[in-house]
């Protein structure tokens, strides 16, 4: 499980400002409700020195985004607009006193939809849809430019980086090529090179410590818990192997060659993530078959 500091619990259990903000004149919305995490946040802003007077948020997520919601609310009243927008995520993060790498996304999920709500103040249309081509994770409707932005702004470096703050690539794990290929883009524009196999930095935590045997244990309990809903399609999971962060498994009865298989491995992979709270890929079994033919 993650580590949350005694502030970001303190934000979870007693949230500042939650609720919408009655004499609202800026709204923003971000998230989805169907991909986990959605927050609205509103804002009564004086008409005159455009300082914000109140701030308010409604949040469907975890610990994290109600803590981050909250801790966004307190630091921005008091703030005009304008300081307002340069409030970044890693602020967000350094008021609840860090947050678990797994969830800084929460943290930019919430710098989102600050700048959403002052394009709604001003008239301005806030961009959130996505043009064609443009989106990299269909799992979370991630889409390239937050991508970059979030890669510089953070200095990120591996697509794990990149799935902790994000959340892109955290779902079916078809789009890491995508997101390798915007990591290689960005960071050579500062000089440097992208390396495939370079482990996570410091904005990552390391593993929980387990031994082989108990991460295997708890692999198992975590498919156990998903079985049922499996079974009841008539379908299941087989653990296979695991490989460091690949997790091999083998989808048997009606699971087998569904057209909807992707989408329930990208399902079995964020409940396995969120449970071991670490990084990792669901791989079907043909990718293990493959893995062992040689030149493949």
């Amino acid at each position: 499980m993650w580590d949350y500091s005694e502030t970001v619990q303190e934000h979870f259990f007693n949230p500042r400002n939650a609720g919408a903000v009655d004499n609202a004149n800026a709204t923003g919305d971000v998230g989805s409700l169907s991909c986990g995490d959605a927050l609205r946040l509103t804002l009564e802003v004086d008409l005159e020195s455009e300082t914000i007077i109140n701030a308010g948020f409604q949040t469907f997520g975890c610990g994290s985004a109600i803590a981050s919601s909250s801790a966004l609310t307190e630091i921005i009243k008091g703030m005009t607009l304008d300081d307002a927008l340069n409030v970044s995520n890693q602020d967000i993060a350094e008021y609840l006193d860090g947050l678990p790498p797994e969830k800084m996304h929460c943290s930019v999920m919430g710098r989102e939809a600050l700048q959403a709500a002052v394009a709604d103040y001003r008239g301005e249309v806030w961009q959130d849809d996505h043009e064609e081509g443009a989106l990299v994770c269909k799992c979370f409707a991630i889409d390239e430019v937050l991508i970059e932005e979030t890669v510089r702004a953070n200095g990120l470096k591996t697509v794990e980086d990149v799935s902790n703050y994000t959340k892109a690539g955290g779902g079916c794990s078809s789009c890491h090529e995508g997101i390798e290929e915007i990591l290689a883009r960005v960071m050579a524009e500062s000089g440097e090179t992208f390396d495939p196999n370079a482990v996570a930095g410091e904005v990552t935590k390391p593993s929980s410590g387990m031994t082989n045997i108990q991460r295997m244990k708890r692999i198992e309990e975590l498919l156990d818990e998903i079985r049922p809903n499996l079974q009841r399609d008539h379908g299941d999971v087989e653990l296979l192997e695991v490989d460091g962060k690949n997790i091999y498994v083998k989808m048997t009865g009606a699971c087998s060659g569904c057209q909807m298989a992707a989408t329930t491995l990208g399902g079995i992979q964020q409940h396995l993530a969120e449970g071991l709270g670490e990084f990792i890929q669901v791989l079907p079994a043909e990718a293990l078959a493959q893995r062992s033919v040689p030149g493949a």
